[in-house]
């Protein structure tokens, strides 16, 4: 196996824990907003406030992994990327920081504002959307070197199908993947009324979340052919994904092995993930630049490797702490300790 499909391969996992994580985290504060705008916080906020509380910190541990890592294996995508990424990643990081001051003041400094609570919840929304314009960006037809400048085509970019179904994927998604964890949470608390709410949630946003997957796909006929002819070619991974959706559905829907059911859907989404990245190899950017053209030096993809196999040495540790400790501690989850 080559350096740059180890690099490629060590990234595309890194940005897949940090989709699931932080999918939880962002529809957890979405659905605490959307709890006291109908007036059912007494339900589950207990429950989302006692999974956020010992994670929040560690969630964008993963983002920052994929970043360095992006940058240190193909320094290529900072001349591309860097540009035309300004604007949407600069709205993330605003958001970032809005969700990361509001948790330490309502943590620490005990703020209470409803204000707030919708701020924080609805912005985890806004992150995963302009996250996600990466993704058709690199899809290609967006970009034009002129100059040896890197300009976006913003018009061409917000008025494409293609951009808008995958934000919509994103949206989906993200609800979908924390609603079907947190009837899980909530069922390990015994707490009944929580988990029939949040398995209602689960339910419901199951089939959008599926249809707007799909939706991509025939979008990307159109975008780019030669993307959909590989998607094509491993139509065999999405129809196990497709199983694996039927099989957490089926679960949810008998009220029956709520964690199988939530482990279930991390397979789905991994062997999707993974179909859609190995479909879009060898491009970065279409048809700008592949993982071999924006390569870095062989001394320091060793480097970086041995460096994120050490972090994740250490990452894989702190994780497991925080699970044992606090969010599979049937005393925390049950609220008898804080």
């Amino acid at each position: 196996m080559s350096y740059e499909l180890i690099g490629i391969s060590v990234l595309w996992l890194f940005l897949f824990g940090y989709i699931i994580i932080a999918s939880i985290d962002f529809g957890a504060g979405f659905f605490n907003a959307y709890s006291v705008l109908t007036n059912k916080q007494h339900i589950i906020s207990k429950i989302i406030q006692r999974y956020l509380s010992p994670v929040w910190e560690v969630t964008n541990v993963f983002l920052v992994f994929f970043f360095v890592g992006i940058v240190g294996f193909f320094p290529s995508t900072a001349y591309y990327y860097g540009t035309i990424l300004l604007v949407p990643a600069s709205i993330s990081i605003v958001l970032l920081a809005i969700r990361g001051a509001y948790y330490a003041f309502t943590t620490y400094g005990k703020l209470k504002s409803n204000f707030w609570t919708y701020l924080y919840g609805f912005s985890g929304l806004f992150i995963p959307a302009s996250l996600s314009i990466v993704l058709t960006i690199s899809e290609g037809g967006f970009i034009y070197i002129e100059d040896s400048r890197i300009i976006l085509d913003y018009l061409a970019l917000f008025t494409s199908p293609l951009t808008w179904s995958i934000v919509i994927l994103s949206l989906t998604s993200v609800l979908y993947i924390s609603a079907v964890f947190l009837t899980w949470y909530a069922n390990m608390a015994q707490d009944k009324p929580a988990t029939e709410l949040m398995r209602r949630y689960a339910l419901s946003w199951s089939l959008p979340a599926i249809i707007t997957a799909s939706g991509i796909i025939v979008e990307l006929r159109l975008h780019n052919p030669v993307h959909f002819d590989r998607l094509l070619d491993l139509w065999w991974m999405f129809a196990i994904s497709f199983v694996l959706f039927l099989i957490t559905l089926l679960l949810i829907w008998l009220r029956k092995s709520y964690g199988i059911a939530f482990i279930v859907l991390v397979c789905q989404f991994l062997i999707a993930f993974f179909a859609y990245g190995i479909s879009h190899y060898p491009f970065l950017l279409y048809p700008h630049l592949t993982i071999t053209e924006g390569f870095t030096s062989e001394a320091m993809a060793i480097a970086l490797i041995i460096a994120f196999i050490a972090g994740f040495c250490l990452l894989i540790p702190s994780l497991f702490l925080i699970l044992k400790l606090f969010l599979f501690n049937k005393e925390y989850v049950q609220g008898r300790i804080k």
